[in-house]
């Protein structure tokens, strides 16, 4: 017996973050089959402040319906634990949670039925690291928050969450943060992106470590 599973073609998606490294990934795998609108905070061809109810609303508001959304920003905090203050810690909270927890809330109602919204947490949600408790925070947050979605959204629309580790690319910068932990290539870290969109599953986080 031979199964098919048929993607569906020319897909409006909406990735907020797309002048990142982890947003030219993304773009990069899916822009020879899908219509790929690039938003960034300070470049690309539209933008957005994610931590602004109202700069996302006037987003969507400009775009119209779309068939995915994808957010890979969001800024985090990083630094000692006797130094940080309350106001140093929202920074996190604030934009990183917050900013996909608006995307997410606001863009439903711009999303087609049966499409879907993919956000960003990270290995540290899993592996906390040295001064990255803001990170560990905001981005096992980011994971309950969608996992819990989906049990709401069902039949609406599918989320998922995509945890990376430090990519190759930004080893260079971000290496002595994570030591003894294995760098994945942008193109790697793509594809579970890829599978959250063109796939049928939702309420999962997909670990690339």
């Amino acid at each position: 017996m031979k199964l098919s599973y048929n993607v569906e073609q020319d897909m409006k998606i909406v990735v907020i973050g797309a002048t990142g490294t982890v947003g030219k990934a993304v773009v990069a795998a899916l822009e020879d089959r899908h219509q790929v609108l690039r938003v960034g905070h300070s470049n690309g061809s539209e933008r957005v402040d994610i931590a602004s109810e109202d700069s996302v609303r006037a987003l969507f508001e400009r775009i119209g319906q779309v068939d995915a959304i994808v957010v890979t920003s969001g800024n985090l905090h990083f630094g000692p634990l006797s130094e940080t203050t309350p106001e140093q810690f929202r920074k996190g909270i604030d934009s990183k949670l917050m900013g996909q927890v608006n995307v997410a809330l606001i863009g439903q109602h711009y999303l087609r039925r049966g499409g879907s919204i993919t956000l960003t947490s990270g290995i540290v949600a899993d592996e906390p690291i040295a001064q990255g408790f803001n990170a560990t925070t905001v981005n096992a947050a980011v994971e309950g928050f969608a996992r819990a979605v989906a049990v709401d959204a069902s039949g609406a629309f599918r989320i998922n969450v995509v945890s990376p580790t430090m990519l190759t690319e930004s080893q260079d910068v971000f290496g002595p943060f994570f030591p003894g932990f294995i760098p994945q290539p942008g193109a790697v870290v793509a594809q579970a992106y890829v599978r959250s969109i063109e796939g049928p599953q939702t309420g999962r986080i997909y670990k690339v470590f």
